[in-house]
């Protein structure tokens, strides 16, 4: 991707140093959308949990799943949340449940215009950044409308 939804000058997001998200990175970076789920009881989960809060196991897996959800809550945002952000606004962020994982909800921006809606179909863009300045490449999970299917 050439053109980047959001502006150069904000921090480089990284896994965290206990690892626990890791493959979520991972799969962005390998543009797969990739969403943990219990290896004991089969509930899914987001965001990443060391310990399942349905049958407390720590049997944890990451599955990539169809990256593909719909809207089911939206904001425009009007005041930035860091200064790289502010001329950026206003820009919406969308709370999309994915129907291939359980109906778990994942927040994120909405890219590429239109305007968004309750139940929306939405699918998965990634947007990917190179090295630069000693930070690693990394690769952000963006969502934009998606057509219906007839």
């Amino acid at each position: 991707m050439s053109e980047y939804a959001l502006p150069p000058g904000l921090p480089t997001p990284a896994p965290a140093r206990d690892g626990l998200e890791r493959p979520y990175w991972e799969g962005a970076r390998a543009h797969e959308l990739r969403v943990q789920r219990c290896a004991d009881c089969g509930v899914w989960r987001w965001g990443p949990e060391w310990i399942c809060h349905a049958c407390r196991s720590f049997a944890t897996s990451w599955v990539a799943v169809e990256p593909v959800g719909r809207i089911y809550s939206w904001e425009r945002v009007w005041h930035p949340v860091h200064r790289s952000l502010g001329g950026a606004t206003p820009y919406v962020v969308v709370l999309v449940e994915l129907p291939h994982a359980g109906n778990v909800r994942m927040i994120g921006n909405l890219v590429g215009g239109g305007e968004p809606s309750i139940g929306a179909r939405v699918r998965t863009v990634f947007e990917d950044h190179a090295e630069r300045d000693g930070s690693a490449a990394y690769t952000l999970v963006q969502w934009a409308l998606a057509e219906e299917s007839p």
